[in-house]
């Protein structure tokens, strides 16, 4: 029955991960300029701002990694532009980890003792491929069209192969062998054209598993000339790319150098000297210092129990409500599974077993990119800790389970057992609960709810009217294009972008007969007369002529539209 168990669990990541995945959460900006630019490329070559097959995609002037626009390309063609087409790679892309997250352990610990209850045989593959089928923090970012989440996908698939290839017995004559060396990597590579984090994470990462494979690599390192030197051939348009506006760009808009709060602070530190500018107050306080500081503070802070296990991070559209990223008992699982690894003693000793020293190493590198930017802890960038994490609280999980078996007899054993699964459950459907039942109503603003009614709405009335609409909601240029499938060849000629903004985001401020900005109602209706006037209900008066309500699908109010 070990097969039957570990189809049971792909079934669980496929039904956790798919269902009404087109219907909720409501799409959001960054997911409707992914399937909207994949659109683009499909009916004209170039994305929305006729630039062809880019790397990075402008967007927003955000310059979005691009690969996860071409993997939603077929889905796209098969489906249509629609919430299914644009999520589905991303929702794949979960199930996927969980499947090489139980080829990865297999590998790493092919030697542990395996359990049975109620018929069932697992040891520690499953239980850490099952715990990342109902881990909060890998579904929340499955659901959606998060490129971190094919990132982490093609990351542990890269570790994965590398373990693979270093645990087969090297043989010049075994070219298929030789292969799982170059897949890894590749699969790197991928990683790195596929969200912004990977460019810290991964080449640490390698670098990692380097020095811990050092002696073997060193043995053989003829056979590494050809995959290293295939990576940097297909780096190089990224390495390009990246000194031009894409890697200013996001330099500049999100990193821990663009929030001038430790500069301040400098001020602030050597105006309570009594000479500001003596060497020792400019020793101590200057920027180096507090950036740097900052930047510690934004990693630790990722460990945190409250991040971790109580509330995630500060942005709704990344959390559910009273839920950490992990459930509560897996701090317990955690605490010792981390003691288990270093206990010489246990099988799970890191003196035994290299590859606890890639997983530490995996845990220690995650948080790096998060950590230089300024918003921080943040569960997106640092979405690749779920991973090691995971591992570590099936290490746990795994020595409960063992505790038992060696010290009670067989009644004591499965009782633990569904006690332990009794808890995984009430976890797991508290969590589907807050989830589904609370995050749109608790969170109304975490995605674009009423976007799409209200588009649905003015395409059946007001087709000649000028329309004026609020930008009180991010971005709603790219959701009007998205819900029109508006034709990318007309809008890539007829429209421009903003100036940048203080966070370095630029947006569209009017194509065809739609107008995006800030709704000042008496303003507004003075300058566009004989127009419908669409604002959000604290931008709208109440004597207003008031022809339409938009909910959304959480019930909540987002537009009035007034006829002017």
């Amino acid at each position: 029955m070990k097969k039957s168990l570990f189809f049971l669990i792909i079934f669980i990541a496929f039904t956790l991960r798919f269902w009404n995945l087109g219907g909720y959460p409501a799409l959001n900006a960054d997911e409707a300029a992914l399937g909207y630019n994949a659109y683009s490329l499909i009916k004209t070559g170039k994305d929305e701002h006729a630039n062809p097959f880019p790397i990075h995609f402008q967007s927003f002037n955000d310059y979005k990694p691009g690969f996860y626009v071409y993997l939603a390309i077929p889905f796209v063609w098969l489906f249509g532009l629609n919430e299914w087409a644009v999520r589905i790679p991303g929702a794949l892309a979960g199930v996927g980890t969980v499947i090489i997250l139980y080829w990865l352990i297999h590998v790493s610990f092919p030697n542990c003792r395996k359990f049975s209850i109620l018929n069932f045989q697992f040891s520690l593959p499953e239980l850490s491929a099952f715990l990342l089928a109902i881990s909060p923090w890998h579904i929340h970012f499955s659901r959606g069209a998060w490129e971190v989440n094919v990132a982490t996908f093609f990351i542990i698939l890269g570790v994965y192969f590398f373990l693979v290839y270093m645990k087969k017995e090297f043989n010049d004559a075994n070219l298929f062998r030789f292969k799982f060396l170059l897949f890894s990597l590749i699969c790197f590579v991928l990683s790195l054209y596929t969200y912004h984090a990977s460019r810290v994470i991964v080449p640490l990462l390698v670098f990692g598993l380097a020095i811990f494979f050092r002696k073997i690599l060193m043995l053989y390192w003829k056979k590494l000339i050809f995959p290293f030197a295939l990576s940097v051939f297909l780096l190089i348009p990224l390495i390009i790319d990246f000194f031009g506006p894409a890697g200013i760009s996001r330099a500049s808009g999100v990193g821990i150098f663009a929030d001038p709060g430790p500069i301040a602070r400098v001020n602030e530190q050597r105006g309570e000297h009594f000479h500001p500018n003596s060497f020792w107050a400019m020793s101590f306080h200057n920027k180096y210092v507090n950036y740097f500081l900052a930047f510690l503070q934004n990693y630790v802070d990722h460990f945190h129990g409250e991040f971790l296990f109580l509330s995630g991070d500060d942005i709704q559209r990344n959390k559910v409500p009273e839920t950490g990223l992990l459930y509560g008992f897996e701090l317990l699982f955690i605490i010792i599974g981390l003691l288990q690894i270093v206990n010489a003693k246990s099988i799970f000793s890191l003196s035994r077993n290299k590859n606890l020293g890639i997983i530490l190493c995996w845990l220690v590198v995650s948080p790096l990119a998060a950590a230089l930017t300024f918003q921080s802890p943040h569960a997106l960038r640092a979405q690749n800790m779920v991973v090691p994490l995971t591992i570590i609280s099936s290490i746990g999980f795994y020595s409960i389970v063992n505790w038992i078996y060696e010290n009670k007899n067989k009644i004591y054993f499965g009782f633990g057992c569904l006690l332990l699964i009794c808890v995984l459950c009430w976890s797991l459907f508290r969590y589907l609960h807050m989830y589904y039942k609370h995050v749109s109503y608790e969170y109304p603003y975490s995605s674009q709810y009423g976007v799409k009614e209200l588009v649905d709405y003015l395409r059946e009335n007001h087709k000649d009217k000028k329309i004026v609409i609020t930008n009180f909601y991010d971005q709603p240029y790219i959701l009007f294009l998205f819900y029109l499938k508006y034709d990318p060849y007309v809008f890539q000629n007829n429209h421009d972008l903003t100036p940048r903004d203080n966070f370095g985001f630029s947006t569209v401020s009017a194509f065809d007969r739609f107008i995006f900005e800030p709704i000042d109602f008496y303003k507004t209706a003075l300058e566009y007369p004989d127009s419908i006037i669409i604002g959000s209900p604290k931008e709208i008066p109440s004597e207003a002529n008031i022809i339409k309500r938009i909910y959304g699908s959480n019930n909540f109010l987002y537009f009035l539209v007034v006829a002017n």
